[in-house]
């Protein structure tokens, strides 16, 4: 893949003769390379919608597609220390757009978003802002974000054991109790336990239930009565991990849930060894993801639950980081240079933020995909077959729970259920790490210590301890200190 993607990009060779012809007006249609993860989907022989933007704005666009994340993040990288970047491609969040920001890599795009009003339109500030390193425009991030995820359970296992859906935080540990011991398969086997996830993913709800959010990176800054506090810190932090310690000393949890990876929860959870799982209902409830646990157990139920309640009946699902944005999109420096492939990319990613542009690369060609009834949008048969690649075109983004519920229909009901439920926002993506602060590996001894204090083997009277250890070994306090100020500056907290 590293060769593929060096040889799309272009060699030194290569590159240096296409830049020298490629700028000049009338030499034919601008050809633009861009770059982007993705996550295993192919794109197609037979590619509609690159015949379409090619035609109508006159250019020969490639990608060159990496589908693991980390892969992708050091082909990048190399390709950036051989100044060999591709003309338009994808960072993998703020931490590598603020490296290769900082390294001189990427075009200052600040004075270029008046050539877009119809993607910064369509964007809005909140989002554009989310492309900032150093206050200035390094990146155009896409439009929209994904609402979703909340826990769901076993109804059939409810129905065997007649009980109800849980409602607070205590129901769900009485719950996740019964089907660990009261065999709620019915098989006669000692074999279920009640709740899974991927590592502490699993308790997002349950952070919730008091107010805070999860530990990650991402989703420990919030707002709460006009000040910017951190998850970290707050007062309801010991109470969250008692009560996590809880569910994890009666033996519920699944016992690999630290260590779970990619599909391993779900899988789980579909075989009939788990009856609570917090998942997303693209994970689920899809079509196919159905025909796999039904394949499995005709009888399994599965059904959402609204966040439980904690004890003064706060509820929230997982917290949504309101500072980061579904890509980000950069342009090498070198563009500077040749400015009739800027302004083509440019002039690409504000049609795709119009109407018209933007029903293309979300549902294909109106009439083939698609068909249109004043804003009546239906997707065809030939669309649900075909289109499943077009989201690799959404360079703007997309407006992201109706987009979801249009192309979903079946599903819309279960969309609209985890988007409408109460998060917490949270604003890291806004924040750039300051010099001398790694955040890997503050990330890293964050998650160790949390998971001593939910096994047992640090005590909670040992969590100030804990604090101070992350301060003055990992410079969290200058971080914190660096992120509640760019926070001030972009208008949020006192």
């Amino acid at each position: 893949m590293a060769a593929t993607l060096v040889s799309a990009c272009g060699g030194k060779e290569e590159g240096a003769k296409g830049n020298g012809s490629e700028g000049t007006k009338g030499s034919g249609p601008v050809k633009i390379n861009a770059s982007q993860i993705s996550w295993g989907t192919n794109l197609p022989a037979d590619d509609f919608v690159k015949k379409e933007l090619d035609a109508k704005m006159g250019i020969e666009l490639s990608q060159t597609l990496v589908g693991d994340q980390a892969d992708y993040e050091n082909k990048i990288n190399v390709l950036a220390a051989s100044n060999n970047l591709p003309d338009l491609f994808m960072v993998t969040g703020k931490p590598h757009l603020q490296k290769l920001a900082e390294s001189g890599s990427l075009l200052d795009l600040t004075p270029y978003l008046e050539k877009m009003p119809d993607y910064t339109k369509f964007a809005g500030s909140d989002v554009i802002k989310k492309g900032l390193v150093s206050e200035k425009q390094y990146a155009l991030p896409k439009a929209g974000q994904a609402v979703s995820y909340t826990y769901w359970v076993r109804k059939d296992w409810l129905d065997n054991l007649k009980l109800q859906p849980p409602t607070t935080v205590d129901e769900l540990l009485a719950v996740a109790k019964a089907f660990t011991e009261q065999d709620p398969d019915q098989n006669g086997k000692n074999d279920t336990f009640g709740i899974t996830g991927t590592n502490f993913q699993t308790f997002d709800p349950i952070f919730g239930a008091y107010g805070i959010t999860n530990i990650y990176e991402g989703s420990k800054l919030f707002v709460e009565d006009g000040k910017v506090t951190n998850t970290l810190y707050h007062p309801k932090m010991k109470e969250a991990l008692a009560a996590i310690k809880k569910f994890v000393d009666a033996g519920v949890v699944d016992p690999e849930v630290v260590s779970n990876k990619g599909t391993m929860a779900k899988d789980k959870a579909f075989q009939g060894k788990v009856g609570i799982i917090n998942l997303d209902w693209a994970q689920i409830i899809k079509d196919d993801q159905v025909a796999v646990w039904k394949g499995a157990n005709p009888k399994a139920e599965w059904i959402q639950l609204n966040p439980p309640k904690g004890p003064d009946g706060t509820q929230n699902s997982n917290s949504i980081n309101i500072g980061a944005t579904g890509g980000l999109w950069a342009i090498p420096k070198r563009l500077e240079k040749e400015p009739e492939k800027l302004n083509k990319i440019l002039e690409l990613i504000n049609y795709l933020a119009t109407p018209e542009g933007g029903r293309l690369v979300q549902f294909g060609l109106q009439d083939v995909h698609y068909t249109l009834n004043g804003e009546q949008l239906v997707i065809t048969d030939k669309g649900k077959q075909e289109a499943g690649f077009t989201w690799l075109y959404q360079f703007a983004g997309r407006e992201e729970t109706e987009y979801l519920k249009t192309k979903f229909a079946g599903q819309a009901e279960y969309i609209e259920f985890e988007a409408n439920l109460p998060r917490i926002q949270t604003l890291d993506g806004y924040v750039q790490s300051p010099p001398g602060y790694n955040a890997a590996d503050a990330n890293r001894f964050v998650e160790e210590e949390m998971i001593k204090f939910v096994y047992g083997k640090s005590s909670l009277d040992q969590y100030d301890q804990f604090l101070s250890t992350l301060e003055s070994t990992f410079n969290y306090k200058n971080y914190m200190d660096s992120a509640l100020d760019q926070l001030k500056k972009l208008g949020y907290g006192k």
